[in-house]
């Protein structure tokens, strides 16, 4: 996890704390929370169990604790003004209740705009807009490592960029 404010908000481990704080310990082995400056995403690991955690095991879940995820939800929206999607993982499977789609303005020259559309007419995306996403998932799996050092070389600088003098 890294310490991503994202356009002036609250970082990431800051409000991670506030969730590891706040989610009752009952609900999960493990808690992952990443944010940006437009969501934040809490995905709790469901704790091993025979039969292993299954589809439905998923819906009770959810069901029984949706009042207490909502509470938590309004209360951490009030306090880091984001929205707050929730999901579960257990084993290899992960189950996202809800998550915000955004949308991202780009402006793309040919060359771009036919990578795309040759996404779309081969079936691979319906859409630019799906297009475009599955080439920044490609990127995001292909590359992970590299993203990783990225996003912990931009905590640096921010950090740097906080020392500043005054002018």
């Amino acid at each position: 996890m890294t310490d991503r404010a994202g356009r002036g908000g609250t970082p990431e481990a800051e409000i991670s704390a506030w969730f590891a704080e706040k989610v009752p310990e009952s609900w999960f082995a493990d808690l992952d929370v990443k944010a940006d400056a437009d969501e934040i995403l809490v995905v709790g690991t469901l704790p091993d169990s025979d039969p292993p955690p299954d589809g439905e095991t998923v819906t009770s879940f959810r069901e029984r604790t949706r009042p207490e995820r909502v509470r938590l939800a309004e209360g951490a929206e009030t306090l880091f003004r984001r929205k707050v999607s929730w999901g579960v993982r257990a084993r290899e499977d992960t189950w996202l209740f809800t998550h915000l789609t955004v949308p991202v303005m780009t402006r793309l020259r040919l060359p771009e705009r036919r990578v795309l559309d040759t996404l779309v007419e081969g079936g691979v995306a319906r859409s630019r807009s799906d297009a475009l996403a599955w080439c920044v998932r490609l990127v995001r799996n292909h590359e992970a490592a590299w993203l990783e050092e990225l996003q912990e070389s931009l905590v640096k600088v921010r950090e740097v960029r906080s020392q500043a003098p005054e002018a």
